[in-house]
């Protein structure tokens, strides 16, 4: 049964329009009004305007602001600092829609199929809220039910993104973000299809069922639908809560943190794309609960041992074999000095797994160094002409930026030479590709193309 508010469709892409239209009208005179006067656009009054013209929306384009100011190459510091501010936890819908949304999934009755369900929303997002309930065989649910008319904000979102990438292009061509547009589309409607996620959710039990430091919740299916999953609830604390604990603690968290992205990629090729403090918690003993599973990203076989060949171009000074590397990702006509300056920032990514000793993710001023290696990776990439990154590279960068932001977080001190050497010891092509397929198949995964 569908919900009615899904039908006016129309109407919800008009007024998306108008709201981040006026204020991206207003941004777009202010850039080229300082072209005009012969000055340069004021960045940091530009990134205000950016995050006027998307903080009001509650939806995707939230989610995307947050994926873009995780990427500290793709966007200036003042952009970045501006959307960081975006809170994706926004207000929950009231009763009243909760049970107009719940009817349309499950029928009239479906108070029946609970022994309680709470009235109020125990986490709201950019595309849904989670509801606490309590089966009747007294197990404890989360419900997580997509808002209404999802799949027409998505549409109108991509299509203000890409308006909004026009505008920055015009501006700085150190990257062209259009395959970045395209990936973005791809995943956000992804998430959207409930059951995929729960899919995904059964994929990530089976990769990591022999890891006792990562849990995955398991999904209810009588009680779920394309836009709502229910699974069982994971009790756990907010990562920051551990951060005062002692190294032991810290370290332990790190570690099941590491094994819960790395594992599934270099055994499977599979990546969670979406690093977020609200998308896993943690339990006392230092395990890891995964909760979300809507933005997923598979990568070919070739495209993980390229992973493992730049490593080792790097630690080698194989300027061959990075070549061969960026090429194998989709980087073409490459000069050798857009090379070194590709080749700064993943020395830069790389640095903790180059040495063989315990050692903080970043031992130099925080994160103020790394926003001066992107800045200065930026500069370059802008001298040098631009670059266009393979579409694969939002959620890869992404998932390294977040996860290295957890570790400062932790302040974990952990040998990461070790941990990455026994992921990739004795990695061979051809068995992951076996492995993934078939893997793949089982869980109703599409093979990547």
């Amino acid at each position: 049964m569908a919900d009615n508010s899904d039908n006016a469709s129309l109407g919800g892409r008009v007024k998306r329009y108008a709201r981040v239209g006026a204020a991206m009208g207003g941004m777009a005179a202010r850039m080229a009004g300082g072209r005009v006067m012969g000055l340069d656009a004021d960045q940091a009054a530009i990134a205000t305007a950016l995050k006027e013209a998307l903080g009001g929306l509650k939806g995707p384009l939230m989610k995307v602001a947050q994926i873009l100011a995780t990427v500290p190459d793709l966007l200036p510091a003042e952009y970045t600092a501006e959307l960081v501010q975006l809170q994706t936890n926004a207000p929950s819908m009231g009763w009243a829609f909760v049970k107009r949304r719940m009817a349309s999934e499950l029928g009239p009755d479906w108070q029946d199929a609970f022994a309680s369900f709470d009235r109020q929303a125990a986490a709201a997002a950019s595309l849904g809220q989670v509801h606490r309930a309590v089966g009747h065989d007294g197990l404890d649910l989360a419900c997580k039910l997509q808002y209404p008319a999802m799949a027409s904000a998505v549409e109108a979102d991509l299509r203000q993104l890409k308006l909004i990438f026009a505008l920055y292009r015009r501006y700085d061509r150190a990257i062209d973000p259009s395959e970045i547009h395209a990936e973005l589309s791809d995943r956000l409607h992804e998430e959207l299809d409930y059951r995929r996620e729960a899919d995904n959710m059964a994929l990530y039990a089976h990769m990591l069922k022999d890891d006792p430091g990562v849990i995955v919740p398991q999904t209810v299916p009588e009680l779920s639908t394309d836009r709502l999953l229910t699974m069982n609830w994971l009790e756990g604390a907010p990562l920051m809560s551990f951060v005062d604990d002692g190294r032991a603690a810290r370290n332990a968290v790190a570690m099941n943190m590491f094994h819960a992205w790395y594992l599934p990629f270099y055994n499977y090729g599979v990546i969670h794309g979406d690093p977020h403090l609200g998308n896993y918690s943690v339990r006392p003993n230092g395990a890891v609960n995964l909760v979300d599973f809507g933005c997923i990203r598979v990568f070919k076989p070739s495209f993980v041992r390229a992973v493992i060949d730049l490593y080792r171009a790097l630690c080698d000074e194989d300027q061959d074999l990075a070549v061969s590397a960026y090429e194998t990702w989709g980087f073409t006509d490459l000069s050798l000095e857009m090379i070194e300056v590709l080749n700064h920032w993943a020395r830069f990514i790389y640095a903790p797994l180059m040495e063989d000793r315990e050692r903080r993710i970043q031992e130099t001023e925080g994160g103020v160094y790394g926003a001066r290696v992107a800045g200065k990776v930026h500069r370059e990439l802008r001298r040098l002409g631009g670059v266009t990154p393979p579409r694969e590279f939002v959620l890869m960068d992404r998932a390294a930026i977040g996860l290295g932001s957890v570790f400062l977080h932790l302040k974990a001190e952990i040998n990461w030479y070790k941990l990455f050497h026994n992921l990739i010891g004795g990695f061979d092509e051809k068995a992951l590709a076996k492995r993934q397929k078939k893997t793949l198949i089982k869980f109703n995964i599409p093979l990547p193309e």
